[in-house]
């Protein structure tokens, strides 16, 4: 069977198991009876995770056990822990059992990079020219995911465990069978910092990568902000918008964000070989600015095409840093460091920046909600002067010369 076919199936797989709850998981606690800021607290699961989980897998595959058996063992893991979570309704029993499935599924989306890259390498592909049109698929897969539980409707219920889980069984299986990813082996003598799998923090020794890891945490933290707030947000105008699209069906109407990635994915290898890293992070920025901004101004009734856009826009925010970033360190990490590389940029972005996001989410909805009632206008414009603040600096910090010639890491010397 032909590899990139092969790849396409893997992450279509690999981001349904998380769109089958990640979005809807909000409204479900909500219907449990937790407060927001016990829900916060379990969103922040997944950045507390991402802090060590992903390093650390990411040091297995790198050093120990192959990449997809790795990728396997944590999906099947996983689909364990939300088969348990289903059954568990107390607060601090379903925050442990979250926290270990987070540990179990943070680190397969650097995995799953890994591995896809590795294939390609094999095959002769250029990763930067083949992968983002493969990686659509994850996002289809996250929209496909979003839509089962929503016309199932599980969004407010225990199901979306359930569709989750299976998908976890089904990916973990198909892991093992996609391509042998064996550690990297290397003949000179490896000091003890390589040996426990740190040498990836020796990026941190290139000034425009700590510049880049550290702008990369604090577009992770917006990311968080819109994951766990975007859905209380629509779900807050039930009184005013009562028979909206957008109330009865904030999945479908989330969804959109999704089909705008499919979308922006495939012009990335555009993007980065046209404008560089550097133009692009400051795309994703600016586009965060207006994704915040847009709900700040919409509303389900005569402002439902601003909310709409802002969906849109949400395509360029995240792929712009998430994916084309993922790319840009694959080309400057060392092959022997690749997985662990991987891990770094997701503990940036989805550990240190979701646990970011969640602090500063949280604390910014709770000072603008007054007798229980938010302000999201200026909650919304807040979070869009926050990422207005990061355009600045950014360009004025972020030192690279673009090469018109941007090639995938196997295709540079090391």
């Amino acid at each position: 069977m032909n590899i990139r076919f092969r790849l396409i199936v893997m992450n279509f797989l690999e981001f349904f198991v998380w769109g089958s709850w990640l979005i809807s998981l909000g409204s479900y606690l909500f219907s449990l009876g937790f407060s927001g800021l016990q829900i916060s607290s379990i969103y922040g699961t997944m950045g507390i995770a991402s802090l060590f989980a992903p390093a650390l897998m990411g040091i297995l595959a790198d050093k120990w056990i192959n990449a997809e058996r790795v990728l396997g063992l944590c999906h099947l893991i996983g689909a364990g822990l939300l088969l348990w979570a289903s059954t568990v309704t107390d607060y601090k029993l379903l925050w442990v059992i979250m926290l270990l499935n987070c540990c179990m599924y943070m680190p397969t989306i650097a995995l799953n990079n890994t591995v896809s890259y590795i294939a390609l390498e094999k095959s002769k592909y250029d990763i930067v020219k083949v992968f983002p049109p493969i990686r659509v698929f994850g996002t289809v897969g996250f929209i496909c995911a979003m839509w089962t539980v929503d016309l199932l409707g599980y969004t407010q219920n225990k199901g979306q465990f359930y569709v989750s889980a299976i998908a976890g069984v089904v990916m973990g299986l198909y892991s093992f069978t996609v391509t042998r990813c064996t550690p990297a082996k290397s003949d000179k003598q490896k000091t003890l910092f390589e040996q426990l799998g740190l040498d990836a923090f020796v990026l941190f020794k290139q000034p425009r990568m700590l510049v880049f890891f550290l702008f990369a945490m604090l577009l992770g933290a917006a990311l968080q902000i819109t994951n766990t707030f975007g859905l209380p947000f629509l779900d807050d105008f039930a009184k005013t918008y009562p028979d909206s699209f957008a109330v009865k069906h904030p999945g479908l109407l989330s969804s959109v964000a999704q089909i705008s990635e499919t979308l922006f994915i495939l012009t990335i290898p555009f993007f980065l070989k046209r404008f560089g890293i550097k133009q692009v992070m400051i795309m994703s920025i600016f586009a965060w600015v207006f994704r915040f901004g847009l709900f700040g101004v919409g509303n389900p009734g005569s402002g439902f095409p601003l909310l709409f856009l802002s969906m849109i826009v949400y395509g360029m925010a995240f792929d712009f840093f998430n994916i084309s970033g993922s790319l840009f360190v694959e080309r400057e990490a060392d092959v022997q460091i690749r997985a662990s590389a991987q891990g770094l940029f997701m503990l940036m972005t989805n550990g240190l920046g979701a646990t970011l996001g969640g602090f500063i989410s949280g604390a910014v909805v709770d000072y603008f909600t007054h007798d229980g009632v938010r302000d999201w206008q200026s909650i919304w414009f807040s979070f869009a002067g926050y990422a207005l603040l990061l355009g600045i600096v950014f360009p004025l910090v972020f030192r690279y010369k673009h090469d018109p010639t941007f090639q995938s890491a196997q295709l540079k010397p090391h």
